[in-house]
């Protein structure tokens, strides 16, 4: 009976007043009206023959978890509500039960002001529903409390973008959804398993998925839909069946003017906070070049001072070791290492997401050194003289703001080789609706809230620290920044010359790193130095050796996604 309770309430309904539902998130402060101009900020966004709106109001359909005390295990179901007269839904909305109430659904019509393509209609009914799983495994009677997930089953030249769930076994009305046209549609995947239904019913195995556009980035066209997928081969996600909308719409029509990225900076910008202990704090480029930073080239000794504009820095190429920049090898290379906060700033670039329908704005904090790392095993801690320490620091963070409303929908925190989405229920916000980022002692990598972050394992306490902590040291990016790119505005934007340079911001020292790594492990009980060791080597590569980094535009996500 337990585990029928899991998925189905009792008959009684004594488990709804007992279970709580996810309470709906808000930013601490209203929206303010942004600059007017284009199409950004206008409620509803013009992708080609379609016209989309996001719906943020939903009506609960069902939940599955197990009880009040684990409820966060669970999902909650909902449909789009107050969808305007024209638009139809696409499909209904999951997320997990620990969660505030914060996400969308797009709702659709046709454009009737763009020319179409084809002579079939953009969106129709679905032919049929295919019953895909149910809570219910009583096959000689129909329980109305259970779930029921529906896939629309489209015409021919047609595809579903989302799926639909009912708390009773009845199918759902053909008129609920569209489904939409072929060519305006994309691939999609699943990115993020919300609830694994096998773990409690093996019998019953089905998986409930987030999904994302396969293509991302820049360049990308694909939109999401905010819907769900769901798998019931526990040998895999099967995702041929569900797709993603497509912009067809090169304007990007959406997209902030130069004007409203200055307002959104202005009121979405973080503050960067240092570790109070913090060394090698960051400064601006220019005091970085104005400080003796120094050019080499390959097989030449001597090294040529870089102008306070980095204009004789190579321009363009690639990363092909030929170039490196240098501290000063003088007097000034320990200070110049330090850094100089007071001149520091972020430098912005913006670029479309998700086909259009939002706005990444990254910005990246420039320190002309990284410190070495601490290692960390159970209680002991072990500073590292060398390990993790190279010349000059890119990191970054960046603000997803839809495009429908200007909101700021969540924030990305690099951090070293990859990094993690935060939805904006998740910020700590300092003032106004601006959060605070906390950059890790020596390492620079971006967090959400004070703490010591493990990279390594977390469930053993084994791995490099990653300590963030409140204090003083803080760039407020909201005042103290520089849009160095806007690729998508032309010449509205004019980029720095040392942008374009493509090689190595530090030199590649080699060294052995084992020695270090040996000392430690010489040091623990003999039961655990096989483990340690093989998390050392999990490790990333670059924590092995003295190499300075690629700037910005030689970074992956610089016209990719974010690596998450």
């Amino acid at each position: 009976m337990l585990r029928w309770k899991w998925l189905c309430w009792s008959r009684d309904g004594a488990s709804v007043a007992v279970l709580r539902d996810p309470e709906p998130f808000s930013l601490p402060f209203p929206i303010p009206k942004w600059p007017q101009g284009g199409g950004f900020a206008k409620g509803s966004i013009c992708i080609g023959e379609l016209e989309v709106l996001k719906i943020t109001k939903f009506e609960r359909i069902w939940s599955s978890r197990l009880s009040s005390e684990e409820e966060g295990k669970g999902a909650v179901f909902y449909k789009p509500s107050a969808i305007p007269n024209g638009y139809f839904s696409l499909g209904h909305y999951a997320q997990r039960c620990n969660q505030p109430l914060h996400g969308f659904v797009l709702v659709a019509r046709e454009n009737v002001d763009f020319q179409p393509v084809s002579s079939l209609p953009a969106l129709r009914e679905p032919m049929d529903y295919k019953l895909v799983w149910s809570s219910n495994y009583s096959v000689d009677e129909s329980h109305s409390s259970c779930g029921y997930f529906w896939l629309p089953i489209p015409p021919e030249g047609y595809r579903a973008l989302g799926y639909l769930v009912t708390s009773g076994p009845n199918k759902p009305s053909l008129e609920e959804v569209r489904c939409v046209r072929c060519d305006l549609t994309d691939a999609s995947e699943a990115h993020e398993l919300m609830i694994d239904m096998e773990t409690i019913f093996p019998a019953l195995p089905c998986q409930v998925w987030k999904m994302r556009p396969f293509s991302r980035g820049m360049l990308g066209t694909g939109i999401s839909v905010g819907t769900f997928c769901c798998n019931t081969d526990s040998s895999g996600v099967d995702m041929s069946n569900i797709y993603c909308l497509k912009n067809l719409d090169s304007s990007l029509n959406a997209m902030p003017n130069l004007e409203q990225i200055h307002a959104l900076i202005e009121h979405y910008g973080p503050t960067l906070v240092f570790h109070p202990r913090e060394v090698y704090l960051p400064s601006s480029v220019s005091w970085f070049f104005e400080n003796g930073a120094t050019l080499y080239k390959k097989d030449v000794k001597v090294g040529e001072h870089i102008h306070v504009d980095g204009s004789n820095l190579p321009s363009g190429g690639k990363n092909d070791g030929a170039y490196w920049i240098d501290l000063p090898d003088d007097d000034r290379n320990n200070s110049v290492k330090k850094g100089n906060i007071e001149t520091a700033e972020l430098y912005v670039h913006v670029k479309p997401a998700l086909g259009g329908s939002f706005t990444d704005i990254a910005m990246w904090i420039f320190c002309p050194f990284n410190g070495p790392a601490t290692i960390k095993v159970g209680m002991a801690n072990f500073p590292l003289s060398k390990i993790g320490q190279h010349v000059c620091d890119w990191e970054h963070y960046t603000l997803r703001i839809s495009n429908f409303t200007g909101e700021l929908w969540r924030i990305y925190f690099s951090q070293h080789s990859g990094g993690k989405w935060i939805d904006t229920s998740g910020l700590e916000f300092h003032e106004g609706n601006r959060a605070a980022v906390y950059s890790s002692k020596s390492g620079h990598a971006s967090f959400p809230h004070p703490g010591n972050y493990l990279q390594g394992s977390e469930k053993l306490g084994i791995g490099v620290r990653n300590d963030t902590a409140p204090s003083m040291l803080v760039v407020d990016s909201s005042t103290k920044y520089q849009i160095v790119a806007a690729e998508y505005l032309g010449d509205a934007v004019k980029e720095p010359f040392w942008l374009q340079y493509m090689r190595e911001w530090g030199p590649t020292i080699t060294y052995s790193s084992r020695s270090e790594l040996n000392k430690i492990l010489n040091l623990l009980p003999h039961n655990l130095r096989y483990t340690v060791e093989n998390i050392f080597n999990s490790l990333p590569m670059e924590l092995y050796k003295e190499e300075g980094p690629t700037g910005p535009k030689e970074k992956n996500n610089w016209v990719g996604d974010e690596r998450w």
